[in-house]
């Protein structure tokens, strides 16, 4: 298959290796527009809550909403190389290839964390992994899916997750695209307050799977802390 794959959008290179001004001003657009995603879930949450009150209160007291911010390092699976099919190959020919990079990337991110009752939990996360680049590449991740309480001691919580959704990844020189994505992890949550916990670990492995002519597998771990909001 041809490079562009399906999946990705290009633009001339003139054009991406213009104004860097620029490029920090779509950075910035794209986070805020992203930070929606995380929100919805929050107002989706916040709004099930509500209606919770209807019910006993025993039962609307199960209904808790937590939001909290993290620091994320990624092995994006990139590393910016290119191949070719052929021997000799015009430019249009060429496509990336998956491979682990020298160097991670770093960013931030945020979650919402949904308990309906004790096995019955959401969690919603958007990560913008924009610094430290290689050749300007860099991706968000945009994951919601179940999360599931494993084992509880002392003030710690173990859980799992099994998230889905889309990323999108900047391959530089103006190549870049946005694909599915399914994520598995889990971490360790500590409370230190009534309302403030400790997200002392968050592991996440990510599976691409359609991405340009092949697969990517994206890992890294997080942590942070949170708040519960009730």
């Amino acid at each position: 298959m041809a490079w562009p794959a399906k999946g990705f959008q290009t633009e001339s290179v003139s054009s991406h290796l213009g104004s860097e001004e620029s490029s920090g001003l779509d950075d910035i657009v794209l986070m805020k527009r992203s930070a929606l995603v995380p929100s919805f879930i929050l107002l989706a949450a916040a709004a099930v809550a509500a209606s919770a009150q209807v019910v006993p209160t025993a039962r609307a007291r199960q209904v808790s909403i937590t939001v909290g911010a993290i620091a994320s390092g990624f092995q994006p699976d990139y590393a910016g190389d290119w191949a070719c099919a052929g021997k000799a190959c015009p430019p249009a020919l060429y496509f990336p290839v998956a491979g682990a990079a020298n160097q991670p990337l770093f960013g931030p991110g945020a979650f919402v964390d949904v308990k309906f009752t004790r096995w019955v939990q959401l969690e919603g996360e958007a990560r913008w992994l924009r610094f430290n680049r290689y050749q300007n590449v860099h991706e968000d991740n945009y994951l919601v899916g179940p999360r599931v309480p494993v084992y509880h001691f002392w003030k710690a919580n173990l859980y799992g997750k099994a998230l889905g959704g889309f990323s999108r990844m900047d391959m530089g020189f103006g190549y870049h695209g946005t694909f599915t994505t399914i994520a598995f992890g889990g971490g360790m949550d500590i409370k230190l307050t009534k309302k403030i916990s400790l997200r002392a670990f968050d592991g996440e492995y990510q599976y691409w799977p359609a991405w340009g002519n092949s697969k990517l597998t994206p890992y890294g771990a997080s942590a942070g802390l949170s708040y519960k909001i009730f």
